[in-house]
């Protein structure tokens, strides 16, 4: 009788891990974007304001414009910013317009400069979006300030020729002659001319007109009150614009600049001040005022692309 072969054992097939599916990292919904609240925003510093809006506009670039997250952060920018309207609508003053409606409309304004911002040329925000709020208001002042007796009609066909001859303007680089006006509005040479000649009365009635400021005031024209901006809103343009500029200078050279242009200290004192003669103060005022003018000429010109319509 044979002894049975013992059977080799088979062994057990190779269990297989589950395969993990990779983690699917889900977008940040717009909700959890971080948002200062009205009263963290007001608390905040300009410097702080500024970066954290650079902030926000690299992520608003980065998004759907469809998004629900684009309109969170893009109203986030807007409220941000909104201190910037109250700045500017402080220092252009009109007789007629409330306070509230110039608000209104430099809201618009700021609203325009977020849509057309592009971080990526290197313009600062502030400095791109000031003259779009001072313009926004300023056609508010042109659109309302009229005088009684120019019928609602020819006032209208006024404000329409105007905005066409602005449009052309950019277009052609030229003032637009009245055929062309006429041809672009779909009306009749003396149509627009009748517009023009509206626009005449309007300049000289409502602007050249005095008005009495008071008992103990010289009587001022309207066109002295109409938009009137504050020497300050220009400084805060150009101290945007040569902000960059100063970064690349050395201490010394900042320290001559601000004691030169804003300690108003002679070339004497600050050459005692910092221990060289006058003369090399001179030279090196000279060499760094002639740095910042070519950066300046060099830097893209920021009312380039400037929105003109919502």
């Amino acid at each position: 009788m044979s002894t049975p072969t013992p059977s080799t054992p088979v062994p057990a097939p190779a269990v297989t891990a589950p395969v993990t599916a990779p983690a699917v990292t889900a977008p940040v919904p717009a909700e959890e974007l971080p948002r200062p609240t009205p009263q963290q925003m007001r608390a905040m510093g300009k410097t702080e304001a500024r970066e954290l809006s650079d902030a926000l506009f690299a992520r608003l670039a980065e998004l759907d414009r469809e998004s629900h997250a684009y309109s969170y952060v893009r109203g986030t920018i807007i409220e941000l910013n909104m201190p910037l309207v109250r700045f500017v609508a402080g220092r252009l003053r009109h007789h007629t317009a409330e306070t509230e409606d110039i608000l209104q409309v430099g809201t618009i304004g700021l609203i325009k400069a977020v849509d057309g911002y592009d971080h990526h040329r290197g313009v600062e925000f502030l400095t791109y979006a000031i003259p779009t709020i001072v313009g926004e208001i300023k056609r508010f002042f042109r659109d309302t300030s009229w005088p009684l007796r120019v019928p609602r009609s020819q006032q209208e066909l006024y404000l329409q020729v105007a905005r066409a001859s602005d449009r052309l303007e950019q277009q052609l680089g030229r003032l637009p002659a009245p055929d062309e006006l006429a041809e672009d509005l779909h009306l009749t040479r003396d149509e627009v001319l009748s517009g023009l000649e509206a626009g005449r009365v309007y300049r000289a009635d409502s602007l050249d007109a005095l008005h009495d400021d008071g008992p103990d005031e010289a009587g001022s024209s309207l066109l002295d009150r109409l938009g009137a901006c504050d020497h300050n809103l220009e400084l805060v343009e150009f101290r945007e614009a040569v902000r960059p500029l100063l970064t690349s200078l050395t201490p010394r050279d900042r320290q001559i600049l601000l004691l030169r242009f804003w300690g108003h200290h002679t070339q004497t004192e600050i050459a005692e001040r910092i221990g060289v003669s006058q003369m090399h103060v001179s030279r090196l005022l000279a060499s760094v005022l002639a740095r910042l003018r070519q950066g300046l000429e060099d830097a893209p010109n920021n009312r380039d692309g400037e929105p003109a319509a919502v």
